[in-house]
């Protein structure tokens, strides 16, 4: 029986006669490499190939003569090109288990032919058919007939790999729920519930603020965007602190700041001319926070601790938005001049960013993060399927980005990387004597030159950040990271990212 966050009984399979399956799945590039314990597969496609030359390339559904009784080739097409890397082996079994789907198999047995292309293709190919078979928490829960795809996945190679894998996707499912669920059934007050939930007798410690006067004075940036909203019961903000403390002495301290915007009308910059649909998604950075969280919660890592926070609003639009041309002073003393309402993800994770900073020169090796879906010009610049990560100084000397983007690689989250420059520090500076720091320019981020890189240079400045550069007596290391592409298509069912990154470079000894 599958469990709460996982789609099915997952099982670890010695052979492929195992019983109790009804196909095969079989992820390769070639068929060439189906040799010794592989013939009946081998067989199988060979005779079909010799009246059917696409096999190899475009896959095939066909009878093997095994316990299975099916079996669905889902090639991964080359592996040796320069651009070919592990995510062919997460969309190749993506594909597979669709298809299966498709023929009415309800018990596949997921099969990789021996290849030492990639460190971690057996991973990232079971980890590619978890996501195909993930259904979305509001169909788990209205529609109980659909509650699973299919009643058990078996997988050729070791348990340790599928007991991994089982914790990385319970992550990424919880990451999924919170972050592509719609906006009432995610709306602030229910992510605590649902957060609540998921962490009750676990690890992993959760402190909310949600008292209005509390929001008001502490977080001040925050609750200009909460202003709308609050004014609805079911709407009303929350700051979710989550913190996970590891067996044995503290050797990193990572402190994480999640955007989540359960719902993005541009506010009084209203998102006009039908671009509005699928900003129910603009919460998927808390929603990685807590997927990480949840990794966390499963693998229990020794010596590192955690404290991730989820900035949950509503970018309301009415009578009681907030407007540009507003100065508010942040938590950190700054004075902002709001330019734009549609740029609330700063407004709401700045001050959390501040009270993070303000923590962090007590704790051990601290390394904070911010994650967002925050520009559509990091898409624009990088793609759809691309985290962005950029550094302050002290994390480039650190070499964080790198970190991140060689551990992309391996587990098929993969990053870019881009650079806070002079140009976007001196973009955010305030434009006249009545403020300190300009929140944004008027123009969309598709629009504007450094549309992603600039936000990042805002939330060093309005938190306080700019006073622990490299150059002073407490720096702190720093990166942005903007999922607006990696985050998933919408329509669609969100990715995760970059969770599996985050795991590999801060949980290596899991791998």
């Amino acid at each position: 029986m599958a469990g709460k966050r996982i789609p099915c009984e997952v099982k670890a399979e010695r052979n492929l006669s195992a019983e109790g399956y009804d196909g095969i799945i079989l992820v390769t590039d070639a068929l060439t490499k189906l040799a010794s314990g592989f013939e009946p597969l081998a067989t199988a496609l060979k005779s079909q190939a010799e009246f059917d030359s696409s096999v190899e390339k475009d896959g095939a559904c066909v009878k093997v003569n095994l316990p299975a009784g099916r079996l669905i080739f889902a090639p991964t097409g080359p592996l040796n090109r320069d651009y070919d890397d592990v995510r062919r082996f997460a969309d190749a079994a993506a594909s597979g288990i669709k298809r299966a789907i498709k023929v009415g198999i309800k018990r596949p047995l997921l099969v990789r032919a021996p290849d030492q292309s990639f460190k971690h293709a057996d991973l990232v190919t079971l980890l590619g058919a978890l996501h195909a078979l993930y259904v979305p928490l509001e169909i788990r829960e209205d529609v109980p007939e659909k509650i699973t795809k299919v009643q058990t996945l078996g997988f050729l190679g070791p348990d340790k790999i599928v007991q991994l894998a089982l914790a990385l996707e319970s992550g990424r499912s919880v990451a999924r729920d919170v972050g592509g669920s719609d906006p009432e059934r995610m709306a602030p007050p229910r992510v605590e519930e649902y957060v609540r939930k998921v962490f009750e007798g676990t690890k992993v410690k959760v402190d909310v603020v949600s008292d209005d006067a509390k929001l008001v004075k502490e977080y001040p940036l925050f609750s200009a965007v909460n202003r709308c909203a609050k004014g609805v019961p079911r709407h009303q903000g929350r700051i979710i602190y989550l913190t996970y403390e590891g067996a044995g002495p503290i050797e990193q301290t990572l402190m994480l700041v999640g955007k989540g915007v359960t719902y993005d009308t541009g506010g009084a910059d209203i998102k006009a001319g039908g671009v509005m649909a699928g900003m129910h998604r603009d919460k998927c950075g808390s929603a990685a926070v807590a997927g990480f969280m949840q990794i966390l919660a499963k693998l229990q890592p020794s010596n590192i601790k955690v404290i991730g926070s989820m900035a949950m609003v509503r970018n309301s639009v009415g009578s009681e938005c907030y407007v540009a041309d507003e100065i508010i002073t942040s938590r950190a003393g700054v004075r902002v001049r709001v330019g734009n309402t549609d740029a609330e993800g700063r407004m709401a994770m700045a001050d959390v960013l501040c009270h993070m900073k303000e923590m962090a020169v007590n704790e051990v090796n601290p390394y904070l993060m911010t994650i967002a879906t925050l520009t559509g010009h990091c898409v624009l610049a990088y793609g759809e399927a691309y985290t962005a990560i950029i550094d302050n100084g002290s994390a480039r000397l650190a070499g964080m980005s790198q970190k991140l983007q060689v551990s992309g690689e391996e587990v098929a989250d993969p990053f870019e990387i881009s650079s806070m420059r002079r140009e976007d520090f001196d973009f955010h500076c305030g434009k006249s004597e009545y403020e300190d720091v300009l929140q944004c320019n008027n123009a969309p981020s598709s629009r504007t030159p450094r549309g992603h890189q600039t936000p990042s240079a805002f939330l060093v400045m309005s938190s306080g950040l700019d006073k622990h550069g490299k150059e002073s007596n407490k720096p702190l290391k720093y990166s942005h990271l903007d999922i607006a592409g990696s985050s998933g298509p919408f329509p669609g069912i969100p990715t995760g990212a970059p969770i599996l990154a985050m795991a590999y470079a801060f949980i290596p000894s899991a791998f």
